[in-house]
């Protein structure tokens, strides 16, 4: 049987400093997780600090009225205030109403903006504009009324007033918009009642034809046109324009600009959503797609004819049942959907107020659906 060689000092010494290099590098490694861990701990604790300064409403969720919830989508209902001393929980009126809806597998989005003078049922089963459920009964009846007339299941709301994007738009350096010359004598005229209101320095854009680079109160302004061809009905697409540009600049930001805007915007703004909940969306925040963009109801005609409401104008949804049908046909590719009996007694009422019908009104024809989502690019 051979004998086993003595190892060498050389040897020995090699393995010893092997042996060292591998604790080493065990070391280095547990240190990085440790660095990581608590980099980690540091951005939820920082982020947690920042969600503090948010108005956070709780809601009762026994008065929302939320229809069928499915978990394949979350549908949240946004809230655009015409605030001026930062009231944001009623008692004011909601000049942009929309509804985003996630794909929770894909991540995709579809925004849908629902026309604030459509006739539509309120609490108590009295009939209104669609803007004037946030000022009687706050996000509450806000929330209710779309999932009421509409079928949805809306848990949660974001409003925030115009102050508030005024100060988002700037601090991601503006946003580019393409406009008409009637639109650029618009926005002129809206911004310097914006800039009055909440004490900003203004001066006016060249009025003519082009995309122009739009400051904050510039892009609120554009925002709020109604007085063009298209009404409300373009001023619905234009608030989804200006939604659509600051969205995408914002998930190219740096820190310090995401940052910025925190600090200067989260006091004007109320959600029901829990810090746990912002924050989940912030982690996926990369992975949200725009992906459509829409005005509702999509067949409609505008009338000053309707019962308990003498000489004020209204958008009425021709047949709000088929309208709902294709809303869930466009937000959750449900080709088959029947509307509920709810839904079919608004139409009913709708009809008893108005007398409008599909056979007796064309559907007013509309260009303002559909949004092209790079409109406003170069």
């Amino acid at each position: 049987m051979a004998k086993k060689r003595r190892k060498t000092k050389r040897q020995l010494r090699e393995e010893r400093q092997k042996k060292m290099r591998k604790r080493k590098r065990k070391r280095i490694i547990l240190l990085t997780i440790e660095i990581i861990i608590l980099a980690a701990l540091f951005v939820a604790a920082y982020g947690i600090f920042k969600l503090g300064k948010l108005n956070y409403n709780v809601l009762n969720k026994k008065k929302l009225e939320v229809y069928k919830d499915t978990g394949e989508y979350t549908n949240i209902a946004l809230f655009g205030l015409d605030s001026r001393n930062n009231e944001l929980d009623g008692g004011v009126q909601s000049d942009c109403i929309m509804i985003a809806s996630i794909n929770n597998k894909t991540s995709d989005v579809k925004l849908v903006s629902v026309y604030r003078d459509t006739l539509l049922q309120q609490q108590n089963g009295h009939y209104n504009k669609a803007n004037s459920a946030y000022n009687t009964g706050g996000p509450e009846e806000a929330i209710s009324l779309l999932n009421r007339n509409f079928d949805l299941d809306i848990k949660n709301y974001v409003s925030v007033n115009f102050n508030a994007l005024v100060k988002v738009i700037d601090a991601l350096g503006g946003i580019d918009i393409k406009m008409t010359k009637e639109e650029a004598h618009w926005c002129n005229l809206y911004g310097a009642e914006t800039a009055r209101v909440i004490g900003e320095h203004w001066s006016d854009i060249e009025e003519k034809a082009g995309t122009q680079h739009l400051d904050g109160i510039h892009g609120v302004a554009y925002a709020r046109i109604r007085y063009t061809s298209g009404n409300d009905f373009k001023r619905a697409q234009r608030q989804r324009i200006v939604l659509e540009k600051v969205a995408k600049k914002a998930q190219k930001a740096n820190f310090i600009t995401l940052n910025k805007i925190v600090n200067e915007v989260f006091p004007m703004i109320s959600t029901s959503f829990s810090s746990k909940q912002i924050l989940g969306f912030a982690a996926n925040a990369l992975n949200y797609n725009l992906v459509s963009t829409n005005g509702f109801p999509y067949q409609v005609t505008t009338s000053e004819t309707v019962k308990n409401h003498s000489g004020v104008s209204f958008v009425i949804p021709i047949g709000l049942e088929q309208n709902v049908k294709q809303l869930h046909q466009e937000l959750f590719n449900d080709d088959s959907y029947e509307a509920s009996d709810k839904v079919k007694e608004i139409d009913s009422d709708i009809v008893y107020l108005t007398d409008i019908t599909a056979d007796n009104t064309e559907a007013m024809e509309s260009t303002f659906k559909g949004d092209n989502l790079n409109e406003g690019t170069e």
